[in-house]
Parts: structure tokens; C-alpha cells; sequence
């Protein structure tokens, strides 16, 4: 293979196999270079993102026949479009005649127009017209419709897949359903969803994500200031296809508290979020009154598509006299947030670089990490599908908690 920095890339997946059978008591990081290396980037395109489900987004976000909207697999552009019986389709979104993208963003659209020669498709991917082709010999609309991916929907989640032969979202997340049922997040109402570009990589976006350890710290002037580290639970079984860990809001916390009008959840539940990592790019925060998520794309080693987004409970909506006035405090808070977990991760990604970097210890608020390593370096080194019985290894966490730490609890589906 191409050399890697200081040592080949074979070499450097051989590291980051190494960090990855460690006990999580004696974690550590990745190697700096995996995140800022092209061949490594290279490979995960190949053995990560065309295998692996990803999220548009919620499929609430396209409610009637017509609405689509924008993604990408890898360097190949989708558009997911809700069709008249009210399914979610996935397909090309390069015309067929000379490559030209074909829609942007979002929206909506009885059929696709190509905006170069007007080449038209419907709603769900077939030729229909192409105009002045009567004297090319042989020419079949039939034969020039837009290639398909595979599409499921799991929990009110758009998933799509460039793999035909990837296992069903549903038998993958089977682990997870049982934990976020109760909160019923597929009638969520979408209120907000943005795409950014920063200046990182997708993997340094993800480990932010997952750890909480930087929430007092980072975040102090915004959603640290309402965290009990101490109060973070995480699932004593390690997951093939996703990690969570769960926490609670204290009674100062502006969000993540139930409505009066929640009547789903009892208990601790109503003051609890849970924040699943689905790999390899999709993670949302699940609040008894909302949830924000973020869908990441790579564009290289150091840049990612962000998508990020928001939606609010129904009772929480629908007590709303002026949807204008709830959300632009809460965008402005988010915002805020947005831009405390840019400038980390913007700066980690800067440090990678850096000839004296290396990987550090993990603490036990980073048990995710641990588990992340775990599933980059699977892909990495076989390259292989996900395995195991519905979406769980064999593998068991260390425990979650360091000794002294407090009591270790299992965030468990009931109490």
C-alpha cells in the first residue's frame, strides 16, 4: 500500500486494530493520521460509506407525493423523493444524457427536469421525455431511466444504501428499538434542517458527538451548564451497527424535558435523553420534547457535509401560539452550540496534523469512542458487511464506570 505519513497505511491500520482490541481501562485514541490520511480516506469511501447505511434525514421532512430531498452516497448524488402511494424511493441524481445534477437541496416536484437539455423524469426515476432524440437509432427511453438504491425507514428515519446486499436497518438497530420506542420519534414534527461544511473530519464530528466529557467545558456557556456527568449511563453490551449512551436534565434546562401533555413518559423518562450514534454518520439527541440530529458526508480527510436538523414532540407543537417565536430563540441556541462543537473539532482535526501529535488515553465518559474504534477498524480491516446477530457482538463493554466513579447502571429499555 502507499506510504501514510510516518509508516505505510497497512501499518496504520495495523495501529488502529491495535487500539481497538485494548480494554476499554486501557483505551486510547485513534492514531492522529487516521483522520487526515487520503489513502485511509480512500478506503473508508470503499468499505464504509458504499456499504453502509446512511441517513437523509426524517422522512417527515418530505410528507407529500413530490417532496424530495438532496443527499449523497460517497461522490454519487441521491435524491430521495416521496412517491404518490407514499413511499420513499432513492435514486441517481445525475441525468442520464451528459451528468448534469439534476435537483438541489430540497423541495418539491411532480416530475425532474434536467435544467441542461431538459431530459424529464418522474417521481420515481423513469425517462419520460427527451426531446430531439428521434434520430439517434435505436434510442429507448425505457433504458435511460435513474439507477435506484436501496431505501428503508426505521423509526420516522430515511435510511439508504448503496449495498444490495447490506443486512435490513431493522435487524441491524434491533438492539436500539426497544430503547427509543417509548419516546415515539417517527411523529416528531420537523421544524428546521440546514447543511453546513466544516473544515474537519467525519470521524472527529462523530467522537464529539458520543462523549459527554467535554459538555462542561466546551459547552459551559450553553448545554453544560444543565449536564450531570456523573448521571451518564451506557449499555453494557458493545453494538455492531450503533452505540447510545443515556443522560438526564436537571429542572434548570430550558429543553429536553417532557410537555405537560406528554403522556408517553413516565418516571425518569421524562427528564432523560438518549443519544444513539447509528453508524457510521448518523447521531441525534432524543429528548422527551425534541430531538436534533446531525448526517454527515465526508468530502475529503478534512472537510464533511454537516446536516443538521430539528424537530419538536407533537404536544410540544401543538401548544405553540407562534412557531416563529419558539424557534428563533432555540436556533439561536443551537447555533450557539453548533458553533462551541465546530471550533473543537475544526482545532482537533488542525492538531492531527501535527508531527508531535499522538493518541491519548480514554476516559470512562468516552466508552463510545472505545466502541467507535472498534467498528472503523472492522471496516478497515476486512472490509466485510456487518456481522453478528441482530446488529450485537459478542464482545462485552468494559465496565462503564471506573472504579470510585459511582454506581454502574445499565441503560436498560424498562425500568
Amino acid at each position: 500500500m502507499a506510504e501514510a505519513g510516518n509508516g505505510t497505511t497497512a501499518e496504520l491500520i495495523e495501529a488502529l486494530a491495535a487500539a481497538a482490541a485494548r480494554p476499554l481501562g486501557e483505551g486510547i485514541t485513534m492514531p492522529p493520521r487516521i483522520y487526515n490520511d487520503p489513502a485511509i480516506h480512500a478506503l473508508e469511501l470503499e468499505r464504509i460509506f458504499a456499504r453502509d447505511w446512511l441517513c437523509p434525514g426524517p422522512a417527515a421532512e418530505i410528507p407529500e407525493p413530490g417532496d424530495y430531498l438532496t443527499f449523497s452516497i460517497g461522490t454519487e448524488p441521491i435524491v430521495v423523493m416521496r412517491q404518490q402511494d407514499g413511499s420513499i424511493r432513492a435514486f441517481s441524481n445525475v441525468c442520464r444524457h451528459r451528468m448534469m445534477i439534476l435537483l438541489e437541496g430540497r423541495g418539491k416536484a411532480r416530475r425532474i427536469v434536467c435544467p441542461y437539455h431538459a431530459w424529464t423524469y418522474d417521481a420515481g426515476g423513469r425517462l419520460i421525455g427527451a426531446g430531439h432524440m428521434q434520430r439517434t437509432e435505436g434510442f429507448d427511453k425505457s433504458q435511460h431511466c435513474l439507477p435506484q438504491f436501496r431505501t428503508e425507514i426505521w423509526n420516522g428515519w430515511i435510511y439508504v444504501t448503496a449495498d444490495p446486499e447490506a443486512r435490513p436497518v431493522a435487524e441491524l438497530l434491533a438492539g436500539l428499538e426497544p430503547v427509543v420506542a417509548r419516546y415515539r420519534m417517527a411523529d416528531y414534527i420537523p421544524v428546521t434542517l440546514q447543511d453546513h461544511v466544516w473544515q474537519t473530519n467525519w470521524k472527529l464530528l462523530d467522537e464529539n458527538f458520543m462523549e459527554g466529557y467535554h459538555l462542561p467545558v466546551a459547552h459551559k456557556a450553553t448545554v453544560g451548564a444543565w449536564f450531570p456527568v456523573e448521571d451518564t449511563e451506557f449499555s453494557e453490551e458493545v453494538f455492531e451497527a450503533f452505540t447510545y449512551q443515556t443522560f438526564t436534565k436537571d429542572e434548570n434546562a430550558t429543553y429536553g424535558r417532557a410537555h405537560k401533555d406528554n403522556t408517553r413518559l413516565e418516571g425518569r423518562w421524562r427528564h432523560t435523553s438518549i443519544l444513539p450514534t447509528i453508524y457510521p454518520t448518523h447521531m441525534y439527541v432524543l429528548a422527551p420534547d425534541h430531538y436534533w440530529y446531525l448526517s454527515l458526508r465526508p468530502k475529503g480527510p478534512g472537510e464533511t457535509l454537516v446536516r443538521f436538523g430539528i424537530a419538536l414532540a407533537p404536544e410540544v407543537h401543538a401548544s405553540l401560539e407562534s412557531l416563529d417565536d419558539f424557534l428563533a430563540p432555540l436556533l439561536s441556541f443551537f447555533d450557539k452550540v453548533n458553533a462551541e462543537d465546530r471550533m473543537v473539532v475544526e482545532g482537533i482535526y488542525r492538531g492531527s496534523l501535527a508531527p508531535t501529535a499522538t493518541a491519548g488515553p480514554l476516559s470512562w465518559l468516552e466508552r463510545e469512542i472505545h466502541d467507535f474504534i472498534g467498528y472503523v477498524a472492522r471496516r478497515l480491516t476486512s472490509g466485510e458487511a456487518v456481522g453478528g446477530k441482530a446488529g450485537a457482538s459478542p464482545r462485552r463493554a468494559a465496565p462503564a464506570r471506573a472504579a470510585g466513579k459511582g454506581r454502574k447502571r445499565k441503560a436498560e429499555a424498562a425500568e
